[in-house]
C-alpha cells in the first residue's frame, strides 16, 4: 500500500468485503507539535493504523475519543496521550464511522436524546428540583433523627459563649417558670441571653433562650411566661428543624455538630416559621397556661404594648425583632384575651422577688459576657 504525505481530505477506500477502510489522515502524536500527514487504516479486527512518512502507530479503536468539530473536518483524541490529535475529514465513510467513536456536540445522553428531548427532560427535573427543595423542610424537618438535632443545638448554643445569664436564684426562677409550661417530663432547656433584643428563640435539641431584651420588657412573669410557654410550643410541635431547613438549606444537616454551623447563629434572630407554625405554637402556651391556672391576660398586655410601640396591629405584620416573624401583636393580644376564663382563679406563677432574680441576672452574673455586634 503506497504512503502520501498529502491526499484529498475525501480520499478514502475499502476492501470488497467492507471489513478494512482506509481514509487520508492528519494528526499530531502527542509528544512534538509536528504534524504529520498520511492514511488511517482500519484492519477490521479492531485496531487503527497511522502510516506516514516520518510517524507510523497503531492503536486500539477503544482508546479513541471524540473530541471536536471543525469547519470540514472532525477531531479525535486517544485516552492514552492526552495531547494526541486525530484529524479526519468530516465525510467519512459510512462503514469506517460506525468503527470511530461518535460525535457529541452536548454530552452523551444530550446527544442520544436529541436537544429537544433533553431540554424538555431538564425542566421536569428542575421544576421537581424546586419543588423538593420548596415543600422538604415541611416534611422533612419532623423526621430529622433527635441525635442530630441535639448535635446542632449544642454546636449553636455553643456559639454564644460566655453569653448565657446565671445567678442562683435567677436559675431557680426560671426552672419554676419552665416548669409551668412544659409539663413533659424530659424539660426543655432554658437560659437567658445577654442579648438586648427584643427576641426568644426555639433552638434544635430541646432548648430555648430569651433574650434580656425581652425580659427587660416584660412587666409581669405571666408576660414571660406567654412568651416562654410559645417557645416550648415551637419544640414539642417539632417546628425548629423546619424552619432551620427553610432558613439555612440541607447544609444544617450534612454540618451535624461541626462548630461550623455556629457562623450563622445570629441569624436565628430573624429565622421566621410559618403562620400557621406560629399559630400552633401559641395555641400549645394558651393550652399550657390553663394547665397551670397562669392567666393569659399577662401575655395579651404584653402584645398589647409591642402593638401601640411598633404600631402594629392586627392588620398589619409587626416590624421588630422576634415579633417580625410572627402573627400580629394585635392579633395575638386578642387570642390571648379572648382565652381568659372570667370565673377562673389564676394565681401569681411567680413571686414578686423571683420575677426581679429573673430581670436582674444579666446585670449581676460577675462572668457572663456582653455582646458586641462589632
Amino acid at each position: 500500500m503506497a504512503r502520501a504525505c498529502s491526499m484529498p481530505s475525501t480520499w478514502a477506500r475499502s476492501d470488497p468485503m467492507g471489513e478494512a477502510f482506509l481514509i487520508a489522515a492528519e494528526w499530531y502524536d502527542g509528544i512534538n507539535a509536528v504534524r504529520h500527514s498520511g492514511e488511517l487504516t482500519w484492519d477490521g479486527r479492531g485496531a487503527f493504523t497511522l502510516d506516514g512518512p516520518t510517524d507510523r502507530q497503531s492503536f486500539a479503536a477503544t482508546d479513541l475519543r471524540f473530541g471536536e468539530t471543525r469547519p470540514g473536518k472532525i477531531v479525535y483524541r486517544r485516552d492514552s496521550v492526552p495531547d494526541f490529535r486525530l484529524i479526519l475529514p468530516e465525510d467519512i465513510p459510512p462503514g469506517l464511522a460506525a468503527r470511530l467513536p461518535a460525535k457529541s456536540e452536548y454530552g452523551a445522553w444530550v446527544d442520544r436524546l436529541g436537544l429537544g428531548k433533553a431540554v424538555a427532560i431538564f425542566g421536569v427535573v428542575s421544576a421537581a428540583a424546586v419543588a423538593l427543595f420548596m415543600t422538604a423542610p415541611d416534611w422533612l424537618g419532623p423526621r430529622i433523627p433527635a441525635s442530630w438535632e441535639r448535635n446542632i443545638g449544642e454546636a449553636m448554643v455553643g456559639d454564644f459563649g460566655g453569653r448565657i445569664c446565671h445567678t442562683p436564684e435567677g436559675d431557680a426562677a426560671l426552672a419554676k417558670l419552665l416548669a409551668k409550661v412544659d409539663p413533659a417530663e424530659e424539660k426543655v432547656r432554658a437560659g437567658i441571653a445577654n442579648m438586648g433584643m427584643v427576641n426568644a428563640v426555639a433552638l434544635p435539641g430541646g432548648q430555648v433562650l430569651l433574650f434580656d431584651g425581652l425580659v427587660q420588657q416584660a412587666e409581669s412573669p405571666e408576660e414571660l411566661a406567654g412568651v416562654l410557654a410559645h417557645e416550648v410550643g415551637h419544640v414539642r410541635e417539632r417546628h425548629v428543624m423546619t424552619a432551620l431547613l427553610r432558613q439555612f438549606g440541607l447544609s444544617i444537616l450534612l454540618a451535624g455538630a461541626d462548630s461550623s454551623v455556629t457562623n450563622g447563629v445570629f441569624g436565628l434572630a430573624s429565622m421566621g416559621y410559618s403562620r400557621d407554625a406560629e399559630r400552633e405554637a401559641d395555641d400549645y402556651a394558651r393550652a399550657r397556661m390553663a394547665e397551670s391556672s397562669i392567666s393569659p391576660l399577662g401575655a395579651a398586655g404584653f402584645f398589647e404594648r409591642m402593638s401601640e410601640e411598633y404600631g402594629d396591629s392586627a392588620d398589619a405584620p409587626a416590624l421588630a425583632g422576634w415579633l417580625a416573624s410572627h402573627p400580629s401583636s394585635g392579633e395575638r393580644a386578642e387570642a390571648y384575651r379572648d382565652a381568659a376564663d372570667g370565673d377562673a382563679r389564676y394565681t401569681p406563677v411567680l413571686a414578686p422577688e423571683e420575677f426581679a432574680a429573673l430581670k436582674s441576672m444579666c446585670e449581676e452574673d460577675p462572668d457572663v459576657e456582653e455582646f458586641d455586634l462589632f
